[in-house]
């Protein structure tokens, strides 16, 4: 998430600790996983996986500093957890019904929210991979408040679609709007944060008088997206039996064929 070609990130377990990703990794269990008879298991899932990143991320690296989405993971999740503990059945059942969008919602608030206090979330874990040097350098600040905002806008989409399928069709567990719109919007959210890091360094080199500095094509955000279409064919073929999964499991095979030509 840098706008230099500085020292390289930490590697291994450590770097993996170190990206914005691992943070919303339990927002994205929690949000996939909860619905209807599964919201106690959805926090557990969720709150678990908050304690394990946060005490790997004091153990690895002590010095780190606690970030926005560490705080808010532990204060989210354990809030739910008492709330769903001392719950009636009437509000347990609401909870099973839209603390999927509640989440997502609370991202798009999270997101937003640092972008306007000028502390875009995914700043702190980049300023761990980065020299200080590039800490407040525009192209470093521009690329993360682009991040954070297509990360904003992802959980969006997921809020938007997991309401459609709870409020107007009615049905949590609808195939489309519980899960391949919100796990479309989630994987393309993470290849975004991959792909436009390289193409600003790759901007900045050639900026620097390096001409040979190769700028990612859009078929490098686009192919991963495309494959992603075959598996959701298949998915829509054995759970709803229509033409469009064998639809889409031609598109996917063309568009990525398309793209890696």
């Amino acid at each position: 998430m840098n706008d230099s070609d500085g020292p390289p990130g930490p590697t291994g377990l450590k770097g993996v600790l170190e990206s914005p990703i691992v943070g919303m990794s339990p927002w994205i269990v929690f949000s996939l996983v909860v619905g209807p008879g599964r919201f106690e298991i959805a926090v557990a899932l969720a709150l678990a996986c908050t304690v394990v990143l946060v005490a790997a991320g004091r153990l690895l690296n002590p010095g780190s500093s606690w970030k926005i989405l560490e705080v808010s993971d532990l204060v989210f999740f354990a809030g739910l957890a008492v709330v769903g503990a001392l719950a009636g059945q009437g509000t347990l059942r609401w909870l099973e019904t839209y603390a999927g969008e509640v989440s997502n919602i609370a991202l798009v608030v999270i997101a937003f929210g640092s972008m306007a206090v000028g502390m875009p979330f995914t700043l702190q874990y980049a300023r761990e991979q980065v020299d200080p040097a590039h800490w407040h350098t525009p192209g470093f600040l521009r690329t993360n408040h682009v991040i954070t905002c297509v990360w904003g806008l992802a959980f969006l989409v997921a809020a938007v679609s997991g309401a459609y399928g709870d409020i107007v069709l009615r049905d949590p567990n609808d195939l489309w709007t519980g899960w391949i719109i919100q796990i479309l919007a989630i994987v393309a959210a993470i290849r975004f944060t991959d792909w436009y890091p390289k193409v600003v360094r790759a901007r900045v080199l050639r900026e620097r008088g390096e001409p040979l500095a190769e700028e990612p094509g859009l078929s490098g955000l686009l192919l991963p997206l495309a494959g992603l279409l075959v598996p959701v064919g298949i998915a829509v073929l054995i759970f709803e039996n229509t033409w469009g999964g064998l639809s889409l499991i031609v598109l996917g095979s063309v568009l990525t064929k398309i793209l890696r030509d």
